[in-house]
């Protein structure tokens, strides 16, 4: 498998952790969202992926762009560990915090929309992460054990620590939201957390390696 990442992306991250945790072996290409005005601009890039966006996954003979598709790829083709739990209860509750997440806060703060913000892009980040960590907070009250859906480790978790660290880059204060900490928290001591964060990426610069 070839994945195509930016050490940055919080989508991308998802898709490593997944990797990470199911034991798949990949060679990793980096894309630099910012560097020579946006490498997911060029030719080469868009014929992977027509939105310009990582992560791109070619995996078995295909080529997948975005994260929650190929993390349900991943699920589909490499089973254990679960990502997805065998209740149907629970299943869509973790369907429901990753979309939440996946749909309803991080494509409203992520790069392209901030460069339209201008000069309120930081305050248009905090407003969008705020008010969708209020209601993810109130959502996890009802389905939280250790981590986001009971006491396994979900797709919903893959989608919660990646925006979290936007929130801590956008200066979110998380004093209002302790579950959603108490679990990042957890999680972030979890292996494939640790291998596939942004600070230990091949793309990541110096000054910002763990």
């Amino acid at each position: 498998p070839i994945l195509y990442s930016y050490f940055r992306s919080s989508c991308s991250w998802r898709v490593r952790i997944a990797l990470a945790l199911k034991g798949i072996s990949y060679d990793l290409v980096p894309v630099n969202l910012i560097k020579d005005g946006g490498q997911q601009f060029s030719a080469e890039f868009k014929a992977l992926n027509p939105m310009q966006q990582v992560p791109v996954l070619q995996i078995d003979g295909i080529t997948l762009c975005q994260s929650l598709a190929i993390i349900n790829y991943l699920e589909e083709t490499h089973p254990n560990p679960r990502l997805l739990p065998q209740d149907p209860k629970k299943r869509a509750q973790v369907r429901m915090i990753a979309d939440h997440i996946a749909s309803g806060i991080q494509p409203l703060q992520n790069l392209g929309v901030l460069k339209q913000m201008g000069e309120k892009k930081m305050e248009w980040a905090q407003n969008c992460i705020t008010s969708g960590f209020q209601a993810l907070e109130h959502i996890l009250q009802h389905t939280a054990g250790c981590y986001c859906v009971g006491d396994e480790v979900s797709m919903a978790d893959l989608c919660l620590v990646p925006q979290v660290a936007n929130a801590e880059r956008f200066k979110v204060d998380m004093r209002p939201y302790p579950i959603i900490t108490r679990i990042n928290k957890a999680l972030l001591e979890l292996e494939a957390f640790k291998i596939s964060h942004p600070s230990r990426q091949p793309d990541t610069p110096a000054e910002l390696r763990a």
